[in-house]
């Protein structure tokens, strides 16, 4: 069969089967953290090549993002679990809405700034249980709130007093921070914990030269009809925030460009990006007075952008495959915007923590093969859905 002429041959495909067969080696049986906060169980070994999705035969492929949950938000009141389990509720009833082939957890996954324990895994487990229970591979991302510094409540100090603390590593609560703990989980330990414990994670802590930021990495999607085509490239970046700067660094920027050299050398793929925290252009590129071209239902916020631009804008301004940069960020923002030969576009705030009282949701990517297109919507909790745009051109 001929192949699409936005495809190419992907010259990762071997070090993939490397990576599967070396993972297959170093690992007889791996822990995951169920959706019970305190429990382990065992699940299978991952079974598939870690940078590689493929279109379902005859159909479209189908992404969920969700953005800003908050897990863990105001952990030692009543009111910040219940804001978790309603969370879970949106998660679940998206997923039972659409029914996605693959799952983008778009940062702020949890705050980890209201958690008094040391492992924030649990939460993060949370989170991505409900993907994990219907069978749906995903990726993460990292945000501003995922490895945060524990900020002491100033009313802990006040007549009041530090309030029983609920520690989920071991369901008790105690007075003075007895088997609490306020170290936080650095980025990089969250990340090992998902991948290492979830046969289903697609996510990488990406290349060890890019540190302090975590979840740089490419995943590719091939055609239905031959995984050596490659549909679609994804690239996932960590935009900062939290123990380091809001920002894309020179040296993201630098691994983006020879990545993309690599693998899509002709620009004749198409790519999408994914990372938190919006750039700079957001800026340029958000509606004034009038919507314009712009496409959404909520523009109820400014823009609050990365710290600096340090060059990925104008690598991708320059790359025509390149057609859309998805973020989170901004509850209150859930457009997308043209701007130059590219769509800047915000997902949805999906949970209930975090600020903001405006309906959740989450936003629906969809890819078709032949014609190649990309459409996208949002799905609300409640079931209904708008702001169906065409990301293609």
């Amino acid at each position: 069969m001929m192949a699409n002429k936005n495809s190419v041959k992907n010259p990762l495909s071997i070090l993939s089967f490397y990576y599967w067969v070396l993972e297959i080696v170093i690992q007889l049986m791996i822990l995951t953290v169920s959706s019970g906060p305190s429990e382990l169980t065992a699940v299978n070994l991952r079974t598939k090549p870690v940078d590689y999705l493929q279109m379902p035969r005859g159909s479209t492929f189908k992404i969920a993002i969700f953005a800003d949950l908050h897990f863990g938000e105001d952990a030692w009141t009543d009111w910040g679990p219940q804001q978790d389990v309603n969370s879970i509720r949106v998660l679940s009833n998206v997923l039972d809405l659409e029914h996605p082939d693959f799952v983008i957890y778009l940062g702020d996954v949890i705050t980890a700034n209201n958690i008094p324990i040391e492992n924030a895994s649990l939460y993060w487990d949370q989170a991505i249980s409900p993907t994990r229970e219907k069978g749906i591979p995903w990726s993460t991302v990292f945000g501003n709130h995922d490895d945060a510094p524990f900020e002491w409540p100033m009313e802990w100090f006040s007549s009041s007093g530090i309030p029983q603390l609920r520690c989920p590593s071991t369901n008790v609560s105690c007075s003075g921070g007895k088997n609490c703990s306020f170290r936080g989980t650095p980025r990089l330990e969250l990340m090992t914990n998902e991948i290492q414990h979830n046969s289903l994670s697609y996510s990488k802590s990406g290349p060890s030269n890019l540190w302090p930021s975590v979840s740089n990495y490419v995943l590719k999607l091939s055609s239905s009809s031959d995984p050596e085509v490659t549909l679609a490239l994804m690239y996932f970046l960590d935009s900062g925030g939290g123990s380091y700067p809001e920002v894309l660094s020179s040296s993201q920027a630098n691994w983006f460009n020879q990545t993309s050299q690599q693998v899509n050398p002709d620009s004749r793929v198409p790519e999408i990006m994914f990372w938190h925290i919006p750039s700079q252009a957001y800026k340029q590129a958000a509606p004034r007075f009038l919507k314009g071209k712009c496409v959404g239902s909520m523009f109820n916020e400014s823009v609050a952008a990365q710290e600096a631009e340090m060059g990925m804008m104008k690598l991708l301004e320059a790359r025509p495959s390149v057609k859309v940069v998805f973020v989170g960020h901004n509850h209150g923002l859930d457009w997308c915007c043209p701007y130059k030969q590219l769509w800047l576009c915000y997902a949805r705030h999906s949970g209930y923590g975090g600020y903001g009282n405006w309906p959740r949701g989450s936003r629906i990517l969809e890819i078709t093969e032949q014609p190649f297109s990309i459409r996208s919507w949002i799905r609300m909790e409640d079931g209904s859905s708008h702001s169906t745009v065409d990301l293609s051109s």
